[in-house]
């Protein structure tokens, strides 16, 4: 169960909780969202893969790999390298697709901080910061401003339990590859009736 401090005081809690199949063999998850211990929504449906692309990513941004080597700072390197850019959306959706019941969002800002230097002027250094945001059922909001590296920390938190739900398989780079198949007889093998 990941979680993160919000700028407000409050806890988000992130849960991972396995989607299963018609057999009730899991094979993705879904994460379930707590406000200091309270429901406060559901999104992400089958976004496990999408977690761990992300995980793979902000570990490679900050070991210094492309364009994030141009930032000095380790805690300011992200995978993506747009100026304020977002990193992953979840939603609640129904059957019908329609939205409601809760939105998690990383989104990446770019902050300018002044710098004082004793016996010379002072100078502006720019920061990168990932700024996710949590709306609950009830439309209030949570935002927690986390550096690289506690991003990489949540993230892969995230994969980790992920991973448990899902019997220890692992998420798949693609949401496709290695599904443990259906045992009925022709479904899944690209045979037809």
């Amino acid at each position: 169960m990941g979680g993160l401090r919000c700028v407000d005081g409050s806890f988000l809690t992130v849960t991972p909780v396995a989607c299963t199949d018609s057999v009730g063999v899991p094979y993705e998850v879904t994460l379930e969202l707590r406000r200091d211990g309270t429901p406060y929504g559901t999104v992400g449906e089958r976004c496990g893969w999408l977690l761990a692309r992300l995980a793979r990513g902000v570990a490679e941004a900050r070991s210094g790999r492309g364009a994030a080597a141009r930032w000095p700072d380790p805690d300011d390197r992200f995978p993506d390298e747009e100026p304020d850019s977002e990193l992953f959306v979840f939603r609640y959706r129904t059957r019908s697709s329609v939205v409601g019941g809760g939105e998690l969002r990383c989104q990446l800002r770019t902050i300018p901080l002044w710098v004082p230097r004793a016996g010379r002027p002072g100078q502006w250094r720019l920061t990168r910061r990932a700024f996710v945001e949590a709306w609950g059922t009830g439309g209030v909001g949570m935002r927690a401003v986390l550096t690289s590296g506690e991003l990489a920390e949540f993230v892969s938190g995230l994969v980790d339990e992920a991973e448990g739900c899902l019997g220890g398989r692992g998420l798949a780079r693609n949401p496709v590859e290695d599904l443990p198949r259906n045992p009925v007889e022709g479904a899944g093998t690209g045979e037809t009736r």
